[in-house]
This record gives C-alpha cells, sequence and structure tokens, in this order.
C-alpha cells in the first residue's frame, strides 16, 4: 500500500444482554464485534509541504463518502484545530466524523510532541488530510432495493451487492411522532460508533502518534490493547460530543477493543470534554481526555465454540434508541418501586446467561470432543428433546448448560418485554415476538431476541452449529426477514494492508 496512506478499520456491534442496564454502573453488558466494517483511509491532499506553508494558519481537509455522493471540503485551522466547512455547495457534514478530527488531530499533536515525532507531525497535517469513509452494505438496508428488483431476502442476495453500495434514505412517509426514524435506513450495527472508531484511529495512526494491531494480531495481546486506549479515550469523546450526550459507549468500546463483557465508565470522565469545549480550546480539551482515569471494565468474551451468531432486518420500520431510552427512564422515575424490582430482576437474568455461556466455554475447553459430539447431537433436535436424548456418549453437563443458557434468555425476552409494556415503549413488539418465538422452536437454536434497545431494526439468533443458523436463516426469508452477512469477529479495531476498494472485503 502507498506508504502516504493509512487504513483503518472498526467493527459494528450486537449487543446480547445488557440492555437499557449497561446505561448505569455496575451493571454488566455481553456485546459481540461482527465482521461488518467502518474503513477510514487517511492520505494527503498535496504531493509535497508547500514552501509558505510556515506562514499558514490553515489547512485543507477533504472527507469522502462515496456510499452517499458527498465530498466536502473543510479549512482546519492550525491555531485551535477547529473545522470550517468551505463546500462550494451548501452541503452538511457529518457530526461523527467532525468532532473525530478535531480531537484527532490535538490528540496526535500532543503525542507526537511527547515523542520529539513533532516534524512528522507538522508535515503530514501540512499536506492536508484526505479521509475517505466506507462502511459494509450490513450497515444499511437494502431490502427496499432488494424487493423493488424483485431478489429473494436472503443474505446470498445480499452477498451479490456490489461491496459499498450506495445507501438508501427512509422517505418522510416512514416516521411518526411518537418514533422518529433516522434519514438513513441502518440495520442497528453501530455504524456511528464503528464510523467515529475508524476515523481516529486512521487519522492518529497517520499523523505518527499511535500504532494500531494489524489484522494478524492475536485479541488477547495486552499490548495491543494499551495501544488502543488513546483510539478509545477520543473516540468515546467525540461519538459523546457529536451525540449531543454521554452514553453507555458500549458500542465504541466494541468498535475499539472487539468482543466483550462492558460495564460502563462513569459519565464524569467525558464531562471535560462536554463542558471543556465550551470554555477550552481543543488541545487541552484532548489533553484532559488522555489525563482521565477511564474506569470502564473490560473482559474478553466470545460465543463458546462452535456456536454461531445470524443477524436479521424484519422490515417491519425502524426505532429511534433515544427516544426509547428516554421513555424508559421516564418510567423508572414515576414508578420507583416497581422499576427497582424489574431491574434488579433483569440484571440476575443477564448474569445467568453470561455464567453459563462461560460453563459451555470450560466444558468445550475441558473435554472439546464431548462437547462437539453433544452439541451435534443437540442441534438435530428441538431444545424439549435435548435432555431427554443426553444418552450415551453425550455429556450431561453441556446439555445441563445449554438448557440453563436458553432459559435464562427466555426470561430476559419477558422481562424486557414487561419494561417494554410498562414504558409504553415497543421493546419487544408483537411482531419481534412472533418471530422470536418460532424462532427459538426450530431445531439447534439456543436463544433469540432483539438486540440492545431491541424496537424494530432487528433481530438475532444464536445457533449450535453452521448448518441450523442456514435452516433459520431460510424460515426468516419465508417470514420477509433479510439475514445479515455479518458472523462474530471478535477484532476490534486494526490497521488494514490495503485500501478496502482494491482488496476482496467479505471474500469478494
Amino acid at each position: 500500500m502507498d506508504e502516504d496512506k493509512v487504513v483503518a478499520s472498526a467493527p459494528g456491534k450486537v449487543l446480547l444482554t445488557g440492555a437499557y442496564l449497561i446505561l448505569e454502573k455496575p451493571n454488566a453488558g455481553l456485546v459481540l464485534s461482527t465482521s461488518s466494517r467502518f474503513f477510514a483511509v487517511t492520505s494527503s491532499i498535496h504531493p509535497a509541504v508547500d514552501d509558505a506553508s510556515w506562514a499558514w494558519s490553515w489547512t485543507d481537509v477533504v472527507v469522502s463518502s462515496p456510499q452517499l455522493s458527498k465530498n466536502i471540503n473543510y479549512k482546519l485551522s492550525l491555531r485551535n484545530f477547529t473545522l470550517q466547512n468551505v463546500s462550494p455547495a451548501i452541503q452538511d457534514g457529518n457530526a461523527f466524523v467532525e468532532k473525530a478530527l478535531e480531537l484527532a488531530v490535538p490528540t496526535a499533536q500532543f503525542i507526537c510532541q511527547e515523542k520529539e515525532r513533532l516534524d512528522i507531525f507538522k508535515k503530514s497535517l501540512l499536506k492536508g488530510l484526505h479521509i475517505t469513509i466506507l462502511g459494509s452494505n450490513d450497515f444499511y438496508s437494502y431490502r427496499k432495493y432488494i424487493e423493488n428488483k424483485g431478489l429473494p431476502l436472503t443474505s446470498s442476495t445480499l452477498f451479490s451487492l456490489p461491496e459499498f453500495s450506495p445507501i438508501t434514505f427512509n422517505s418522510s412517509n416512514d416516521t411518526n411522532a411518537d418514533i422518529q426514524v433516522p434519514e438513513v435506513a441502518k440495520t442497528g450495527l453501530g455504524s456511528s460508533a464503528a464510523m467515529t472508531s475508524a476515523v481516529v484511529a486512521s487519522v492518529l495512526c497517520y499523523l505518527g502518534a499511535v500504532e494500531l494491531p494489524c489484522k494478524s494480531s492475536s485479541v488477547e495481546d495486552v499490548s495491543n490493547t494499551q495501544k488502543l486506549e488513546i483510539v478509545h479515550a477520543i473516540s468515546q469523546a467525540a461519538h459523546s460530543l457529536a451525540q449531543g450526550k454521554i452514553g453507555s459507549g458500549f458500542d465504541v468500546s466494541a468498535a475499539v477493543f472487539g468482543s466483550q463483557r462492558y460495564v460502563r465508565f462513569s459519565p464524569q470522565v467525558l464531562s471535560c470534554a462536554q463542558d471543556g469545549t465550551k470554555f477550552m480550546p481543543l488541545p487541552e480539551v484532548a489533553r484532559d481526555l488522555l489525563k482521565q482515569d477511564w474506569d470502564t471494565e473490560r473482559r474478553e468474551f466470545s460465543l463458546p465454540p462452535s456456536l454461531q451468531l445470524i443477524v436479521g432486518e424484519p422490515g417491519f420500520g425502524g426505532s429511534h434508541t433515544p427516544s426509547m431510552v428516554g421513555a424508559i427512564q421516564r418510567w423508572r422515575k414515576s414508578d420507583p418501586v416497581k422499576a427497582e424490582a424489574l431491574w434488579s430482576e433483569l440484571g440476575h437474568c443477564n448474569t445467568e446467561v453470561e455464567k453459563w455461556l462461560s460453563v459451555l466455554k470450560k466444558l468445550a475447553k475441558d473435554n472439546a470432543h464431548e462437547y462437539e459430539t453433544t452439541l451435534q447431537a443437540c442441534d438435530d433436535c428441538t431444545p424439549e428433546q435435548w435432555i431427554k436424548n443426553c444418552q450415551g456418549d453425550l455429556n450431561s453437563e453441556v446439555v445441563k448448560a445449554l438448557s440453563a443458557t436458553r432459559d435464562a434468555f427466555l426470561k430476559v425476552r419477558a422481562l424486557l418485554r414487561q419494561l417494554g409494556e410498562a414504558a409504553g415503549v415497543p421493546v419487544e413488539p408483537p411482531p419481534q415476538t412472533a418471530l422470536l418465538d418460532t424462532t427459538m422452536a426450530m431445531k439447534g437454536v439456543l436463544f433469540a431476541g432483539v438486540p440492545g434497545a431491541g424496537g424494530f431494526d432487528a433481530v438475532f439468533a444464536v445457533t449450535l452449529s453452521k448448518s441450523s443458523r442456514k435452516l433459520v436463516e431460510e424460515m426468516w426469508s419465508r417470514q420477509g426477514v433479510l439475514a445479515l452477512c455479518v458472523v462474530e469477529d471478535p477484532q476490534g479495531v486494526r490497521l488494514e494492508d490495503r485500501d478496502p476498494r482494491q482488496m476482496l472485503v467479505n471474500g469478494k
């Protein structure tokens, strides 16, 4: 790849457990990172540093989003690192990208100054920054396009589309007063967090401030985690500023570090960014962010061996997560006794799901052959038959753990429905409930649910094998649900060795 180019990528996410509770410490959530990725390609605009650049008070920045057919020109102040949109045609910039740039550049200056690499930083910056942003198709909804073409609603159809296809927009008729639908039709995989993290990582690496792990790096390598702490801090701050609020941060954490068990940081960690940007220059805000004590709790997490993730887009409409969160918080204040009891029970059931998934991983490690043999036997029958069929060489402990995981997740679903009904929001709407009940009754399905805050955006299932995953996809297709191409991928932010437009993405 061109030496004057850096390509960083960050994955999407699926929150298995922890919906709503994850907003508050010490509640944990289990989040999987996926094979869907945002790519940020950072390169120079000018081939060399201009002789007159010593007198410049700004440098050029171009942000290209081919999928949106957008090219936005900026001037970046070399004094306070604020961006000014100077595009000839009035085009709104992306707030997440803008905040990522305004924080990443002064952070890079601060780090390069400490490392005595300020010359590299200045040279790279004065040549201008051209940032191209590309998102895997799975982040966006293409079902209207597929339906209009009369094609089958399958992941194979989705896979056949050109990578980084143009993005479609929701029409104004898709919105209502209660639940706002985003302008861009999305699938709920955390596009803003992945995009923000990819841009921050790419810019920091390009300007010489950080090294990024490569694709072949181990997710368990502690040195890689340490390299990404700076990317994480700046990405969280940029994402928070763009949203105008401090969320749980699980989506950014998954985008940077990959699959994990997550407990949020204390909100005051980001107060310096939220408040400081009003009163302090961005370089000081960036410096303060790096000094903060990030009290996030992260532990490695992934699905037990052979278990498969499948995510689907039902096409029932869209949901606006902040609106749903706000409604639930209002209900908690209005009925604190009932809310606290439900909150506590839901937290306990989430912990049970986590516990039994951990038991399955340990059983697989202790005796891989028995684990796989038992999994294959259970994959060939309905969950009600698991214990009855546990005979001979089959490991009863594996069957017990599978059944306990499933039972705990059924309780999680029931409690989330109660939560939604009490607050008057569609956490697991009736159409989703019917689909998920049918899915969980199938052979080889461990559990199924609505990811994250729930609503109409997406559904997911975890199956015991690739073959049962395929059966779920076929059933979903008959029900009008489009299975995405994503699979679990535990790696977070990484450095790519090629421009995504020049490499095979998803095997293409």
